[in-house]
């Protein structure tokens, strides 16, 4: 009797595991379950802390050769340029060639980019002609490395882990960026200047070393595989921008975008101006906004990582309400009431960012997904050049409380405004069918009359 089946009455027991996936699959770490993409963020992280530690010194190296903080400006002005105007060249690299490789290459040709700069600064040589042509190199190699290692990790977990993917990937960079920034002055100090650029390329070949290993996710690979041979099949810039203008959802996503990075986001700016100024406060206490917006920003990383489709329409409400945040925030009386503002405000900007990105990362077809990424890449440049000069001039017209309120006024209203014109182009077209077809209904029944 004991050799006897189970009986019968056991067999609903793994009902209970569904919640346990439900759960799972929300998990704001759930792409890390990947063995693929937990050394792709180890390589992340290696890469941010060195590329910090680069240009943690590369500010104060140029003023050292110069002593001029308009050629600062202009060295950052010239690597930021060929994203102006090569971005969807790279972006159609990106989708002909194949990703590891193109991804590797680029990874080992800023490091010998960063070598370079390495060993003209250990032997005195490093003029600013010099330093401008080595930006200008490794902006283009840029063009083609950013989007090819921002594909490369959605690769490596499925569809419905991008978002955790993108926000894991957001806490990688915030994480570099305060390791490289910590590790730059000690090892500016015990090694001198030329180690931090030795130590970024060391960095990217670290990164070069672990992409053959990686392996995509099986419904990743295949569609890559089916992508990649039509991407190769005579697909041309001018379709991946044909495209891009004709989806309303990218177009909607980069007007919400570019009217949040003009008028907002740029705290770093308006937020330091309002905190020396009006709030009378000092280096100190702008420090602390600083590091209250960072921690807010890791918060919101962790936030988008738990999406599972995000929309334009999440974009767009969060954008808006950062907008009516920052018009409060301009209306703060005290430092403490602008302490307790930039908190949320920093949250809603980086779930923003992380449902935009996925967004953006996963709407286009993947054959096309580089050149909309390089088409996105023009664009964004376009504001992060543009925006500072027309908020710092908004702020010399209205002052930093006028800016942040006028400018938080125009993020929401043009939002709002967009929302109720996308809902009257929805509904008047249902209308009009339905008057067409109650017309066509009656003129039938005369006719059968």
């Amino acid at each position: 009797m004991s050799s006897s089946p189970t009986p019968a009455p056991s067999t609903p027991a793994p009902a209970p595991a569904a919640p346990a996936a439900e759960a799972a699959s929300r998990s704001p770490w759930r792409s890390l379950r990947h063995r693929s993409m937990r050394w792709w963020s180890v390589a992340n992280f290696v890469s941010n802390a060195g590329t910090w530690m680069q240009l943690t010194v590369q500010n104060l190296l140029v003023l050292q050769i110069t002593g001029s903080a308009a050629a600062t400006g202009l060295s950052m002005s010239v690597q930021a340029a060929p994203a102006l105007l090569m971005s969807v060249l790279g972006g159609a690299a990106v989708d002909r060639w194949p990703r590891k490789l193109t991804a590797a290459v680029s990874q080992a040709l800023l490091a010998a980019l960063a070598f370079t700069t390495a060993l003209l600064v250990a032997l005195d040589r490093l003029d600013m002609t010099s330093l401008m042509v080595l930006a200008a190199v490794t902006g283009v190699v840029a063009t083609v490395d950013n989007p090819a290692c921002a594909l490369l990790g959605n690769d490596l977990v499925p569809a419905e882990d991008v978002p955790s993917a993108i926000g894991v990937g957001a806490l990688v960079f915030n994480a570099g960026r305060l390791a490289g920034a910590a590790l730059a002055g000690v090892t500016v100090g015990l090694l001198g200047t030329s180690a931090a650029y030795f130590a970024n390329g060391f960095s990217f070949l670290f990164v070069t070393a672990v992409i053959p290993f990686l392996r995509p996710a099986p419904g990743a690979a295949r569609r890559v595989a089916q992508e990649s041979g039509r991407a190769r099949q005579g697909m041309t810039v001018r379709e991946g921008l044909a495209f891009f203008a004709r989806r309303p959802r990218l177009l909607a996503l980069a007007g919400v975008t570019g009217i949040s990075a003009v008028f907002g986001r740029n705290y770093g700016l308006t937020l330091a101006v309002l905190v020396t100024g009006p709030l009378a406060g000092g280096a100190g206490a702008f420090g602390t906004v600083s590091t209250v917006l960072a921690v807010g920003g890791i918060v919101g990383a962790v936030l988008g990582a738990r999406l599972r489709r995000p929309s334009v329409r999440l974009v767009g409400a969060l954008a808006a309400a950062g907008g009516l945040l920052q018009v409060v925030a301009g209306l703060s009386p005290s430092l403490v009431v602008l302490l307790v503002l930039v908190l949320p405000m920093a949250v809603v900007e980086s779930v923003s960012d992380t449902a935009g990105t996925a967004v953006l990362q996963t709407d286009p077809p993947a054959h096309l997904r580089g050149r909309v990424l390089g088409v996105w890449g023009s664009v964004g440049t376009v504001w992060s050049l543009g925006g500072p000069p027309a908020l710092g001039l908004l702020m010399e017209l209205a002052g930093p409380r006028g800016a942040l309120i006028g400018g938080g006024l125009i993020i929401a209203g043009a939002i709002g405004a967009g929302h109720l014109l996308r809902g009257r182009r929805t509904t008047v077209p249902v209308r009009l069918r339905t008057e067409e077809g109650d017309t066509a209904g009656r003129a039938a029944l005369e006719t059968a009359a």
